[in-house]
């Protein structure tokens, strides 16, 4: 615990001096960040004999990242159909029949899964006021974490998907969704001079969104027979598991914080 929490906290500030001194920053560690999590996708999923080609993904998630920082979603969008596209000709021009039809197939996966839904966060980025919404959006992200442990251990006892994640508990949920709703009304309301309603909306599809990331995660390792994606954050796994509730909270939070608090 005391390892999780002091690279939880050394990783925030990384992350909050790249908002705040100079943006471009955190657009590399964007691409940094999911440039190892697909590395170490790629190393799961040969545990069912499936091989990603990890270098025209590496290539395309600096296009998808680069893309939205420069020129916004249609730019990431294309980014991303053109990594589609060139993960597939890669892989079945490398041979394998059909092997390699599924293996592109799980690459185009993983281009989807990790640097697009990756990339909303650099569209947050873009708008104004957009590194105090991206720090909304990875506070309402871990206040769901630190709602949902902090109520399941001292409350839990109503298993939420004991078959995908024995330690998450209903109550947990309802400690995520506290925790995260105030957070959410703090962010907007004060820091962003949004409405609290919004604050609110944003904190409840938090909360929806980040557990569905970390429960598809869970899915996807029990599938794997893995217990982390890897190691190199100690306390907390892989890179893979500190992302898999941003990713899909990173749509979400963009498209609220856009309507709400957006110019």
């Amino acid at each position: 615990m005391p390892a999780a929490i002091g690279v939880g906290l050394a990783l925030l500030a990384v992350v909050g001096l790249s908002l705040f001194v100079r943006r471009e920053a955190f657009v590399v560690l964007v691409v940094v960040a999911a440039c190892a999590a697909l590395w170490e996708l790629a190393g799961a999923v040969t545990q069912r004999s499936i091989r990603i080609p990890v270098l025209p993904l590496w290539v395309g998630t600096v296009g998808i990242i680069v893309s939205a920082w420069v020129a916004g979603a249609e730019a990431m969008l294309m980014a991303f159909t053109l990594t589609a596209g060139g993960v597939f000709v890669w892989r079945v021009l490398d041979g394998g029949g059909r092997q390699a039809v599924r293996d592109a197939a799980a690459g185009i996966f993983a281009a989807a899964y990790v640097p697009y839904l990756a990339g909303f966060a650099i569209l947050l980025l873009r708008l104004e006021d957009g590194a105090w919404m991206v720090l909304t959006f990875l506070l309402v992200t871990i206040a769901n974490d630190v709602g949902g442990y902090a109520a399941g251990v001292l409350f839990g006892r109503t298993p939420m998907a004991p078959s995908i994640s024995p330690k998450k508990s209903w109550e947990g949920m309802g400690g995520s969704l506290v925790l995260t709703v105030a957070v959410g009304v703090v962010m907007v309301a004060v820091v962003l001079d949004g409405e609290w309603w919004a604050g609110v909306v944003l904190g409840v599809a938090a909360v929806a969104a980040a557990t569905t990331g970390d429960l598809a995660e869970s899915l996807l390792k029990r599938d794997l027979g893995l217990k982390d994606m890897g190691a190199l954050l100690p306390g907390h796994g892989g890179i893979m598991d500190r992302l898999d509730s941003l990713l899909v909270c990173a749509p979400v939070c963009y498209l609220i914080l856009r309507t709400t608090a957006g110019q």
